[in-house]
């Protein structure tokens, strides 16, 4: 997030660390930083660039694990390293969760336009996989509709841009999570831009 370095960040921070009932406003331990957060992943959560993903309507569960992974570095993907290290290192437990809780909450962002051939094609391999190269249907992990539970995420209305470059990363290991390497392994680029469209049109 390069519009705020990390001096900002633990400014806004200061009060982070106070435990919600030794305050009658425990949301406010989150504030500073959701408005912090809104420089890249936009108000609400709803991101304008396909470089940070959209937060509205993610799972909670989902997000706080990635805050998680962010602080402790076990998520090591490049854009991870360079824009959510720093970041996440001042957030405590508390502020993780409420962070999570609040963009749960928003309202998805609008879907993206795709083309039809393509979006047809990436329902067909989230729907189905592709059995002859060990390719599992995504819907199996998350929903027949993307929408994720708890702790797989929601891929609907995501920007395809940004979830054509975490499949490259899951399938390059640059992203570790070995069930995913496994899945996006096998995947051709025109297969991972048809998952990418379809999934980004929901």
């Amino acid at each position: 997030m390069r519009l705020a370095p990390v001096a900002a960040l633990a400014a806004l921070l200061a009060g982070c660390g106070t435990p919600p009932e030794q305050t009658s406003h425990p949301t406010v331990t989150v504030d500073g930083t959701v408005h912090l957060c809104s420089s890249c992943h936009g108000i609400a959560g709803r991101s304008v660039s396909p470089t940070f993903p959209h937060l509205a309507a993610q799972q909670a569960e989902y997000l706080e694990t990635q805050l998680l992974a962010f602080r402790d570095h076990s998520r090591a993907d490049p854009h991870a390293h360079t824009y959510m290290w720093g970041m996440a290192a001042h957030l405590d437990d508390a502020a993780i969760h409420g962070i999570a809780a609040y963009y749960s909450a928003q309202p998805p962002a609008p879907p993206e336009t795709a083309d039809s051939a393509l979006r047809r094609r990436g329902g067909e391999l989230f729907a189905k996989g592709v059995e002859e190269r060990g390719v599992p249907a995504c819907a199996s992990c998350h929903g027949d509709d993307a929408l994720g539970q708890g702790a797989f995420p929601r891929l609907a209305d995501q920007h395809a841009g940004y979830l054509a470059e975490q499949l490259r990363n899951f399938r390059d290991n640059a992203r570790a999570n070995e069930t995913m390497h496994q899945t996006a392994l096998p995947l051709g680029e025109d297969e991972i831009a048809a998952l990418a469209a379809y999934l980004s049109s929901l």
